[in-house]
């Protein structure tokens, strides 16, 4: 085998020399206290840039420590100048100071820095880059505002000079035209000069007509144009666009109604509301509200009329066009009063003696409601001379609280109203006052969350019976029906939802279970649910899978250990001829150096690979973060757990002939630990057992002989047996999760 050199790089030997001479220095440096370092500072954005000049400068956060002598600019054509190069000098101190920059040559890239000197040396910002105006002048660049405010006849635009080309701007503003890329041949504005954003006000535009736009800028060398945009202004306006509102509160003399305007046709509404006649088609010539201006929803309120008399009604809005009028109402006033219009509210909160209803005065007949509430008997039709609430007058919904009923009375009721004209009485309600207090009303909730040994549930209480609910939880058994003489929860009390969680269970077994509620009454449960606990063979809960090296790998749950269900298949393959080094790259036998086998059955790895080098029990070894090789010990907990070394094999080994040859003694997979024959390196060129065994290996070595202690698992038996195996065979690895 050949033997690698290593070298190491000459700058670290100088390095570690270095540090060996400076012990000296470190020693008698110690009793120095607060030595100054150099400033800290950064570079100020370059501006004011021409072919000649550009302003620059920089602020200076920390002066180390000690005074700053000095401080400016630097620059050169170079990058990172220093003050070798051409610099400023502007003053003493830290915080901010401002750089004029001179002698430029135009149309040339510079690099600078803001510097700062101090005791401790001198310091620079970050560096700058800029460039000097080209020396022959060009048209300016600017660009086109947004046109906004568009009326009839005006609109505003505008635009951004964002460079004069080297020479001064002297004119500015917008053209537009009908036709497209306007000049300033056409209709223009002009807004002052100079750089920068500006404003411009369009004026003497015809209604209804598109446009086309562009800023313009004017310096020595001609006129340049901002990018185009288009326009069109209003339209000549229209009357209004409007609907009538339904007509109510009808008497015999008022009545309401009204109006929402959803467009002004272009021109504000100066005048609206609703006009009315004993005629269709009325006009603002005719009996009117007026209710304000503007668009949107008004209420229009209509008096002086006569009772008993249909009427006709309209909208209106009128703007700077005319007046448009929304879509007719009719109706009628009432002729006389007539007794008020009720209707009864359902009968809720009942207990032994109390109850809660109420009632909706929809019409008071023409006649102002003085009494309302709710009567109520043990007879039909009761009357107010029966016993009655009283809740205030007028229209509207009320509400009505009963007392003093009697616990387990059927008992008949309306609600009232009273006006001049006599009371009304609105449709009878039924109910009965509880007898006594009952058990709870509630719900299971659903099993969730469920492993081996823990789930979740709960319920929701949705009446506590008329008496207060004293405790709830969950109880469950393995029998159906479960009580709270099995086992349970304990999760507070009082009526709602409520949350409960279960231990102890038992991993693969079915469960009943049933919310449940105490009050004064009893016992009350809620619907019955069942659910099974997770079984060995399921994946590990919350990882099903996991990505390792670029590949997936599935888990499984075997009592409360948690493995990988595949082979390891990680690293880089290598020859059979070779042995795996620590080399720092995680190398694997593929079984016939063939790259299918791993894929089927997995690397095949030496011990001291495995374990890279480190012989501590449970290590990580090659396994994947948060994994672990796992022990002679977890291997025994693993075996005892499926009932001995001599049975365990074939509940692991992958059932059938697939992968293993007949008889597979034993083989029914019952865990799902899927064990598949890989073979082994048993050193170049001799791979042996693939079909027929598979060494799995463990991070525990055997003591005197130095070997890894593997689970060997062999096609004509049913057993997992233990045995020290050769560090230099390669062996299959399965990890298991921390």
């Amino acid at each position: 085998m050949k033997r690698k050199l290593y070298f190491f790089p000459v700058f670290l030997i100088v390095a570690f020399a270095g540090l060996i001479l400076n012990t000296g220095c470190m020693k008698n440096c110690c009793n120095q206290l607060n030595p100054s370092t150099k400033p800290y500072l950064t570079t100020d954005t370059v501006s004011a840039i021409t072919q000649t000049n550009a302003k620059c400068g920089g602020k200076i956060t920390y002066d180390g420590e000690a005074p700053i002598t000095s401080r400016g600019v630097c620059w050169s054509k170079s990058q990172l100048p220093t003050i070798t190069s051409d610099t400023t000098s502007d003053g003493n101190g830290i915080g901010r100071f401002t750089s004029s920059i001179t002698g430029l040559t135009p149309d040339t890239a510079y690099f600078v820095r803001a510097y700062a000197t101090n005791s401790a040396g001198t310091a620079y910002g970050n560096q700058q880059i800029f460039m000097t105006l080209a020396a022959t002048p060009v048209i300016p660049a600017l660009t086109s505002a947004q046109v906004i405010n568009i009326t009839q006849t005006t609109a505003t635009s505008g635009g951004t000079i964002g460079s004069d080309g080297g020479s001064p701007v002297t004119v500015r503003g917008v053209c537009w035209s009908t036709s497209q890329n306007p000049t300033t041949a056409n209709s223009k504005t002009s807004n002052g000069n100079g750089v920068g954003a500006f404003v411009s006000n369009l004026t003497g535009l015809i209604a209804g007509t598109p446009y086309y736009l562009r800023a313009y800028a004017t310096n020595s060398v001609g006129t340049a144009y901002g990018n185009q945009q288009t326009f069109s202004t209003l339209t000549t306006p229209v009357i209004p666009v409007l609907t009538s509102a339904q007509v109510t509160n009808i008497t015999q003399t008022t009545a309401t109604s009204g109006g929402t305007i959803t467009s002004d046709g272009g021109s504000p509404v100066t005048a609206r509301g609703v006009c009315w006649s004993t005629s269709s088609n009325p006009t603002t010539a005719n009996s009117k509200t007026s209710n304000g201006t503007g668009m949107g929803t008004f209420v229009s309120n209509l008096t002086g009329l006569n009772a008993g008399t249909p009427y006709y009604l309209r909208a209106y809005a009128t703007n700077s066009v005319g007046t448009a009028y929304g879509n007719q109402q009719t109706f009628s006033t009432l002729t006389a009063p007539v007794i008020p219009t009720v209707t009864s509210a359902q009968v809720t909160n009942i207990t032994q003696t109390t109850a809660t209803s109420g009632g909706t005065v929809t019409s008071d007949g023409g006649s102002p409601v003085t009494a309302r509430g709710v009567c109520w008997s043990t007879s039909p039709n009761p009357t107010t001379a029966d016993n009655k609430t009283s809740n205030g007058s007028g229209v509207g919904t009320f509400v009505s609280n009963l007392t003093s009923l009697t616990a387990g009375t059927p008992y008949y009721l309306r609600a009232y109203a009273t006006n001049s004209v006599g009371t009304a009485y609105g449709n009878q309600q039924t109910f009965s006052t509880l007898a006594a207090p009952v058990i709870p009303t509630l719900t299971t909730a659903q099993v969730i969350n469920i492993t081996q040994t823990t789930a979740t549930s709960g319920g929701t209480i949705t009446f506590d019976g008329g008496a207060p609910v004293t405790a709830r939880g969950v109880c469950w058994s393995t029998s159906p029906f479960p009580h709270t003489t099995d086992s349970k929860t304990l999760d507070g009390s009082g009526t709602g939802s409520f949350t409960s969680s279960i231990t102890g269970l038992t991993a693969n077994t079915t469960y009943y279970l049933c919310a449940y509620a105490i009050n004064s009454a009893g016992t009350a449960y809620g619907n019955q649910v069942y659910f099974i606990t997770v079984a060995d063979g399921s994946p590990c809960p919350g990882m099903p899978t996991f990505t390792y090296g670029g590949q997936v790998y599935n888990t499984v749950l075997i009592g409360t250990q948690c493995w990988m269900k595949e082979n390891l298949n990680i690293g880089t393959r290598i020859d059979g001829s070779q042995d795996q080094t620590n080399n720092g790259i995680i190398e694997k036998y593929c079984y016939n150096d063939d790259d299918n086998n791993c894929t089927t059955y997995g690397g095949l790895y030496q011990w001291h690979e495995i374990m890279q080098y480190v012989t501590t029990e449970g290590t990580q070894g090659i396994c994947p973060s948060g994994w672990h090789m796992p022990t002679n010990t977890e291997w025994v907990t693993l075996t005892d757990y499926l009932g001995g070394e001599s049975v365990a094999g074939g509940k692991m080994k992958e059932a059938g002939y697939s992968h293993w040859l007949s008889p597979n003694i034993g083989a029914t997979n019952q865990t799902g630990f899927t064990a598949l024959p890989g073979g082994a390196n048993v050193g170049y060129p001799f791979y042996n057992g693939l079909n027929t065994y598979t060494y799995i290996s463990s991070s525990s070595m055997d003591n005197p002989s130095g070997f890894g202690i593997d689970r060997d698992l062999d096609y004509q038996n049913a057993g997992a047996y233990s045995s020290g195996t050769d560090n230099n065979i390669g062996v299959s690895v399965r990890c298991l999760k921390n």
